[in-house]
């Protein structure tokens, strides 16, 4: 059993989606999985892979570079458009260096991923409704 949580009485799975709600939770999320597909798919047998560079040092880095713009687009909401631009970056460098991307599942995964990191926008307040201004001036 945990002790409960003192301090605000917030549940800590509360605080966590909290958390989560406030910066680009999915978009760095999908990155990183993308990276860890394609290390994954690094290691298959020797009957799988299809050797376009897949002994080089670039199959490597690739990944781990999108591993940790995917972690840094989660922590560092501020600077997610440079980091998703060198997420989709490294995410089409994979399809040269990494068996096609990761067989292009962890391709497609990044490309997604930094491609919604991009365009995501922190909360913003609501936005007053106005009407037109023929419609405005008819109701005068």
């Amino acid at each position: 059993m945990t002790p409960p949580v003192t301090g605000g009485g917030r549940h800590p799975w509360r605080a966590f989606a909290g958390w989560r709600h406030r910066r680009p939770f999915a978009p760095g999320l999908l990155v990183l999985l993308g990276g860890v597909e394609i290390l994954l798919t690094q290691r298959a047998s020797v009957t799988v892979i299809l050797t376009a560079g897949a002994d080089s040092l670039a199959g490597y880095v690739l990944p781990v570079i999108m591993i940790v713009c995917g972690a840094l687009i989660v922590l560092n909401p501020r600077q997610r458009l440079f980091y998703s631009i060198v997420a989709v970056l490294a995410s089409l460098a994979t399809w040269v260096t990494s068996n096609l991307g990761g067989f292009f599942i962890g391709m497609l995964l990044g490309l997604v991923g930094s491609s919604l990191a991009f365009g995501w926008l922190p909360d913003q307040p609501a936005r007053r409704w106005r009407l037109p201004r023929a419609r405005r001036e008819k109701r005068a």
